[in-house]
């Protein structure tokens, strides 16, 4: 028995490629802003590569073979960009650690 897959409840493709774009051009604009005083730089990379992670198969496709490369620069992304699948993984190791005592 085979499951239809899953509705598409997510923005329409023009908004999720506008989306998209805003996140290229946050990282583009990123090393301009880095030179001005203040945390500015990290704000604007941050925000631009969450928009490419989340309307980007292709960017995700990267992401994922950068966190098998690097686990450890992998976990300190996720804890950046506060992904929810690192938060799952987290305590799903932690009970798995606990049940081992």
């Amino acid at each position: 028995m085979e499951h239809a897959p899953a509705p598409d409840t997510g923005p329409p493709p023009l908004v999720r490629r506008t989306l998209f774009v805003i996140g290229c051009l946050l990282v583009i604009v990123t090393p301009a802003v880095a030179v001005l005083p203040g945390p500015g730089g990290v704000f604007t990379f941050a925000g631009g590569m969450s928009l490419i992670l989340r309307y980007s198969p292709w960017a995700k496709r990267r992401y994922v073979t950068f966190k098998r490369r690097w686990p450890r620069h992998g976990a300190w992304c996720d804890w950046g960009l506060r992904r929810h699948s690192a938060k799952r993984r987290k305590a799903r190791d932690k009970a798995a650690a606990a049940g081992k005592d």
